[in-house]
């Protein structure tokens, strides 16, 4: 049986300067209530590592909104205009990596992989400063995995042992994170008795993860 904490609870345990693996694609499959308890008890100094940065007022932005974040590294920040202007004041720095470069660099963190071979990003600022290896005539970058401290990670449905089941798109990031976290912490719409979510329907076994937060009041 995993422990079921408040929110409020979970957010005391992440610390200041964390890395944060957070799931969800422009605020669909991210974990809501986490990051409105870590809004709320004043955390700063994050990294947070994810495909979006959201829009204000929701997901990530109100991270963003609330000072909260130091560094960022994710695939486009296009519409969260208060993400671009932190930015450009020098208040949040900005790692852009192409979307599938992002995932596939979590992967390899979570599988053991020494780093991901790809050639996306040659020719062009993306490889400024990175290894390359040539192979059969053709050049790859050579980029590094991505680990986290914490996975926040949101799911449709939990059950009391932390098997995770997911619905449309929050299969985008939220599995991969969960493999690819120093702490894994899942937020479910709801927890069922073992046994209600089909085998072939866990996506993240509850060995992964280390605390489910308590259902919604």
């Amino acid at each position: 049986m995993k422990q079921a904490l408040r929110p409020e609870e979970a957010a005391e345990r992440v610390p200041d300067g964390a890395v944060l693996l957070i799931g969800g694609f422009m605020g669909v499959g991210s974990p809501h209530r986490m990051i409105d308890a870590l809004v709320a008890r004043g955390i700063r100094g994050v990294t947070i590592v994810a495909n979006d940065t959201a829009r204000p007022g929701l997901g990530i932005g109100k991270l963003i909104t609330a000072g909260a974040v130091a560094r960022v590294v994710t695939s486009h920040i296009g519409l969260n205009p208060e993400t671009q202007a932190k930015m450009l004041a020098g208040e949040i720095e900005v790692d852009l990596v192409p979307q599938g470069t992002l995932v596939e660099r979590i992967r390899a963190a979570g599988v053991g992989l020494g780093g991901v071979l790809t050639a996306t990003g040659i020719g062009t600022e993306v490889e400024a400063g990175k290894r390359t290896i040539e192979i059969d005539g053709r050049r790859y970058l050579l980029e590094m995995p991505i680990r986290g401290d914490f996975a926040l990670i949101a799911a449709h449905r939990a059950d009391y042992v932390g098997n995770l089941e997911y619905s449309l798109t929050a299969h985008n990031f939220n599995p991969v994170m969960a493999l690819a976290a120093e702490t894994v912490i899942a937020e479910a719409e709801t927890i069922v008795p073992v046994g209600v979510i089909p085998p072939d329907a866990v996506k993240t076994p509850g060995v992964l993860v280390d605390q489910l937060l308590a259902r919604a009041a």
